[in-house]
Parts: C-alpha cells; structure tokens; sequence
C-alpha cells in the first residue's frame, strides 16, 4: 500500500512534540483538497483483522436502497446509513468534516471516522454486528465525536484518496492538530467484533489520546479559557432569567394585591349605599316625622390567604437538544411541564433542514413522539437533566 507524500524534513515545535509523545510511530504530511482542509498529519497504525478472502467465497454485496429526495450533501450518509440500517447506530454528527473537527475541539474529544462503501460484502454485517450494537453505540456517544461519509459521494471520495484504505470496512481516529492539519492516531482496516473495536479505541483513548493531548497545551490551555467563559456566560444567562421570573412573579403578586384591594373598596361601597336606601322611609300621615334611620354595622371582609412565592415551581429540569447538523441547544423547563414544551421549543428555534421529526433519547433509546406529548417531564425521568436528540422522520 501507499504510505502516501513523502516526508516533510521541517516542523513546527507543536510538530516535534507530537514526534516525540507518539512513541514508535512515523508523522507524515498527506494533503487534502481545500474544500477540507490544507493538510493532514498522520501516524498510523494498521489493524486488519482478517486475512483476504477469494472472491468466490465472499458473500454477494448487498442491496442499497435509493437515498431519500432532497437531502442535503452533509446529511447523505445519515440518511442512507439509517435507511438500511435502522435509527439504532452511534450519533453521527449530520456536518462538514472541518465542522466536526471544530466540535471535538471544543469538546475535548477524538473524531471517529467511519467511510461507508456499500458495495463491499463486509460492509452490510459490519454496519449491523458491530457498528449498530450496543456497547459500539454507547462507547462511541460517550467517548467520541462520530463523523461519516459514502465513499463516492460528498466529501467521501477526497477522504479515500488521503486516508489510502486498504481494505473495507473502514474506520479511523483523527484528533484536531492545527487550523490546516488533524493527526490520524489509528486506523481500522476489515471486519472486527464489537468487543474488538471497543478494545482497539479504548486503547488508542488511553495511550494516543493522552499523548496527543499533552502535545497541545497552549490549545489546552485556550479551551480551558473558553469553557470556563462559557460557564460564566451561562450563568450570567441563568441569573438573568431567575431575576425575570423574579420580576414577573413580584408583578403578579403586587397586581393582585391591588385587584384584592379594589374588590374589598367596592364590598364596602356597596354595603354602605344599601342600608341608607332602605332606612330612608316616608311619613305614614301628614304632620308625622320620618323614623331614624336604623344604623348598620359595616364588617370588613377579609382578603384571601396569600400563596407564599416559596412554593411556586421553578424551572428545575435541564434539557439538552442535540440536532443533526451537530448543534446543541440547552433550555431549562419545570418538571411539571409536558414533552409538548420540548417540541414548542424546537419549533421556535427556527433551525433549517428539521422537517418532521421526533425526540429520541439515546440510552436506554426511547422515542417521544405525538402520543407521549401529554407526559410530563418528571413522569418521563427527565428530571433533573436529560439531553435528547433530534430524530428525522421520512
């Protein structure tokens, strides 16, 4: 196989430091086009699991339905992935692959590649025994940024012509290096077991990982800086909205003082003018003096009992929204509020490309769709956090 361009001689002091923390690996410098990226560092380490197998004795490939209409180049590999395989698989951010980069930047996290190639006879059991189980779902959504491609469509054919697959089913660990380059920590080459695979990334988590990260610190050092700004930003923006529904709830209660004050005033106006009509009676002959009027003894009605502020709901359930394109929203609700809540909030978003869907939450995965729009959030085991994601509906 093609190692790919030839070895760059110079290097940046970032350069080295990866050099050097990566033990018993070569950095090459492969380029890409500028539509992802300028270049593309890599140290590789082959896995293949199997030997070849002739091409008599491989299966027949199988058959893949035609992609929905209308979907965008970013969501192509969603949609197909899930047309045959089912909604049960790792989240795959629905975004360019320099947008995926930026996310596990921020986030702290290794990018899982996977280059889907639906024509291979391993690629349909890999995709369903592997990909689409349990464990291999759950350590990727926990442990990963999950990106993928169609070999021949999008930004799929300029990712096999850099990364020079050897075999299929592919898969491979890229971590963001520098504004133009990512470094590739691993590469997995044919059909592996789901244990295999977790054991492979685990590894790769806990000896590249590190090392790579360690190789990094100013960018350490610069995401530390904007996580703890948008941790102070957030909660700017909490106690902002706490002083609101402070103001609000002072407003209602002082508006329906007055409405109780009003009320009481008119009680006692009322009282006063209809014992003076009635007292106020006529001579029964001529010459007779009117009788006094009888007096009457007002009694003050008494206000209603005030609700104490302390035991209306304040929100207290945070929800986490994860949409397709890989874009987060976070909202806090009460947890009497409905499922119903969630979607109006969704829909005021405004965010393009949505269409029809559904919330999923991904393990245990349970969908919340029209019928379960009457749930409360406290009845749903939402509270006190639960992030959900966003599930496109054909």
């Amino acid at each position: 196989m093609s190692s790919g361009p030839a070895r760059e001689s110079s290097s940046s002091s970032a350069g080295e430091s990866l050099r050097n923390s990566c033990n018993d690996f070569a950095r090459t410098l492969a380029r890409l086009p500028a539509s992802i990226m300028e270049g593309l560092s890599r140290s590789i380490p082959r896995r293949r699991s199997h030997h070849p197998v002739p091409h008599h004795l491989r299966p027949p490939p199988p058959f893949l339905p035609p992609p929905p209409p209308f979907v965008p180049e970013e969501l192509f590999f969603f949609s197909v992935f899930e047309q045959q395989y089912g909604d049960h698989h790792p989240f795959f951010y629905g975004c360019r692959f320099a947008d995926a980069l930026r996310n596990a930047r921020r986030d702290g996290k290794l990018v899982f590649v996977y280059l889907h190639d639906p024509d291979h006879p391993y690629t349909e059991p890999f995709c369903r025994r592997t990909l689409c189980s349990d464990v291999v779902v759950e350590f990727l959504d926990a442990n990963f940024v999950s990106w993928g491609a169609v070999t021949g469509i999008g930004e799929g054919p300029d990712m096999v012509a850099s990364l020079q697959p050897g075999s299929f089913p592919f898969c491979a660990v890229v971590a963001p290096f520098s504004d133009e380059s990512i470094a590739v920590l691993q590469q997995v080459e044919g059909p592996v077991s789901p244990s295999e695979l977790v054991e492979i990334l685990q590894r790769t988590i806990d000896e590249q990982g590190a090392a790579f990260r360690a190789s990094r610190p100013d960018e350490l050092a610069a995401a530390a800086i904007r996580s703890v700004r948008t941790a102070e930003e957030e909660e700017r923006r909490r106690s902002a909205q706490r002083l609101r529904q402070e103001q609000d709830a002072a407003y209602l209660e002082s508006l329906r003082r007055d409405q109780e004050k009003e009320r009481s005033r008119k009680s006692l106006q009322e009282g006063a003018a209809k014992p003076r009509a009635g007292n106020q009676l006529r001579p029964r002959h001529p010459g007779q003096a009117a009788r006094e009027p009888t007096k009457t003894t007002h009694v003050r009605a008494s206000p209603q009992k005030e609700t104490p502020a302390s035991q209306r709901t304040e929100p207290n359930t945070k929800i986490m929204i994860r949409f397709p394109n890989g874009e987060r929203r976070q909202q806090n609700f009460r947890h009497t509020d409905t499922i119903r809540e969630i979607y109006r909030f969704v829909d005021s978003l405004g965010i393009p490309g949505i269409g029809s869907y559904q919330l999923v939450r991904s393990y245990p995965r349970k969908t919340y769709g029209h019928q379960q729009q009457g749930m409360t959030l406290g009845d749903a085991g939402f509270y006190p956090s639960v992030t959900l994601y966003i599930e496109q509906l054909q």
